[in-house]
Parts: structure tokens; sequence; C-alpha cells
């Protein structure tokens, strides 16, 4: 693998499984210095060590929560603080729902975006603070192909990586032209565990796997296209397989788009 020629400074949030996990591994095939944050501290440590193994120059743990959001400016300081500055961040924690909207309180719509919404923007808007100040950087953000459009059974999940979706794309418009360059990344179906920790409408963990996640690219796959995207400075990647057709068929036949999200849940 073609390693940069400075190690670039970068912080994962949302490190410790999964597509935050391979990305990691992915950004230390390049020699770049990590900070990986999620709450799960000892699968923290494992993922750095695959990552010093793949050829890290450096690698820290930070733990956050992201249902913390008092707390996440103090970790945004700290991440930053921790190579004296950051080149690249990459916001991809979150949790899903599994729940019509009648059945989903209002605890755990809140709580869905507080996660998926809120505790992003307030990492990313804190790191953008200081980027402005050190001359411009990376901001990036793992969405959702559900984010696109409603989806059944994800009334929250969809309207938070919506929201995200579209907080990143006006800060690109507002700060291009004093060196962010933001990235959304728009996952489809993909094998990771999200589903297995989706909230159900009692706030238990759904505890099963989708059978159209199971049938998915590998989360290995999918952070290979995330992270060449993000050293592209792409503004938009989707990432997945045939399911991606939906993006087009939401944007060219919104009528069909419709029918076929009243038919799919999962």
């Amino acid at each position: 693998m073609t390693k940069t020629a400075k190690a670039m400074r970068i912080w994962i949030v949302g490190a410790s499984s999964g597509i935050g996990e391979q990305c990691a591994v992915e950004f230390a095939r390049h020699g770049e210095k990590l900070i990986l944050s999620a709450r799960r501290e000892d699968e923290l440590e494992r993922v750095r060590k695959r990552c010093i193994e793949a050829g890290a120059a450096h690698a820290e743990v930070l733990p956050l929560d992201l249902a913390d959001t008092a707390s996440l400016e103090a970790r945004a300081d700290s991440a930053w603080n921790t190579y004296g500055g950051l080149d690249i961040l990459l916001c991809n924690a979150g949790i899903s729902q599994r729940c019509d909207t009648d059945e989903a309180g209002m605890g755990i719509i809140r709580k869905v975006m507080e996660i998926d919404y809120f505790a992003p923007v307030t990492i990313t808007k804190r790191i953008l603070s200081h980027m402005l100040r050190s001359g411009g950087g990376r901001l990036a953000c793992t969405g959702s192909i559900a984010g696109l459009f409603g989806s059944r059974q994800r009334c929250a999940y969809s309207s938070a990586k919506a929201a995200l979706q579209r907080f990143y794309e006006t800060i690109a418009a507002e700060y291009h032209d004093r060196g962010i360059y933001t990235t959304v990344l728009i996952p489809g179906r993909i094998r990771t565990e999200i589903s297995l920790s989706a909230l159900e409408a009692s706030g238990r963990p759904h505890g099963v796997m989708d059978p159209g996640q199971e049938k998915g690219i590998s989360a290995e796959k999918a952070a290979r296209t995330m992270v060449k995207a993000i050293y592209r400075k792409k503004r938009e990647k989707l990432v997945g397989g045939y399911e991606l057709a939906m993006a087009y068929i939401k944007r060219f036949f919104p009528a069909l788009a419709a029918i076929i999200s009243r038919k799919v849940t999962n």
C-alpha cells in the first residue's frame, strides 16, 4: 500500500467495530497517525494493535460516549491536541432503529437523534473551529442511503442521517474557500453489527441481522472505497451494492421510489 509522504493525523469516531474499524486499518496501511474513539475501550485497544500491525505511524485510544453530548467538546479538544492538530476527522459512529413510527416513543427518537446527529455535529463544529484557525482540513461523515429517502421502521435513523448529510453539505458551501473539504459517505447494505444493536420500540437491541444486510458487501470492501473517497476529497460517495440504485430511482423516478419504499423493510 502506498504511504503518504507525511503521516496524516486522523481521528475516527466510532472505530471499535465494523466500518470504523476497517477504515482505521485501511488508513493504517497508508502509514497515518490515528486516534481511535468509541465507548468500548477494550475493543479500541484491540483495533489499535491491528492498526500498528498494519503500518500506522502511531495510534492512540480516546474513549468517549456519544450519548454524553456535554463531554464531546472537551474530547474533541483532546483529540486535536494529541498530535498538535488534525488533518482528517471521520465521524462514523451511530445507532439504528427497528420499529414503526407510531411505536417509537419520543425517548427512542431523541436517543437516535442525539447519537446520530447532535453528537457528530458537536464534534464536527469543534474540530471545524480548530481547522479554520490552522488553515483548513478534511471533515468526513458516514451517512446512510436511508438518509436519502424515508425508510420503514427507521423514522429517527433516516431523519438523523438526512440531517447530518445536509449539515456537512452546508459546511462545504460555507467553508470550501477557507480550505475545508467535506466528504459525505453514503453506505447501503454493509455486513456490520448495526442491525443487532438497533433500537426496538421497547428500547432493547434488535438482536437480529437483517437479511438484506447479511447479503451486503463486507466492511473491508466498504472501508477501501470510503478511505479512497476521503483521500480524493470526494464531496459524496455511495458505498454498497445493487441497493444503491435506489439513490438514482429516487432522483429520476420519485413515484417508483415511493412504491419501493413502502414494500422494503430489511
